[in-house]
């Protein structure tokens, strides 16, 4: 059983930049794909962007390729997604989510962490 814990959310202005993490209990932490989703209020979870655990594979929804970049450290167990440029339409919660798979379906991910608040507002 993998158990997540995201953290570093909060409230940010807009354009501005914040950083999340997510530490991942499991030894083999290492053979999973890793990917971020988020879930604002009154709309449902969505995808934000997935990496391979050899960090070769990158993948991001459209609407925040250019601005985030979601990166891993398997020696350290966390993976990482960092925001800039930051819009209010932003504002979710955010959760880490782990896969056998490399792909964006939410069904596809098994594990997910219990997700950290990003609010996007001046």
């Amino acid at each position: 059983q993998v158990q997540l814990v995201e953290s570093g959310g909060g409230l940010v202005q807009p354009v501005g930049s914040l950083g999340l993490s997510c530490t991942a209990s499991e030894r083999t932490f290492s053979r999973f794909v890793m990917g971020w989703f988020r879930q604002a209020s009154g709309k449902e979870r969505e995808f934000v962007a997935a990496i391979t655990w050899t960090y070769d594979n990158l993948h991001y929804a459209d609407s925040v390729n250019g601005r985030f970049t979601i990166s891993r450290d398997n020696a350290k167990n966390m993976v990482y997604l960092q925001m800039n440029s930051l819009k209010p339409e932003d504002t979710a919660v955010y959760y880490c989510a782990a896969s056998e798979y490399f792909e964006s379906r939410i069904s596809g991910y098994p594990y997910w962490g219990q997700g950290t608040q990003v609010t996007v507002s001046s």
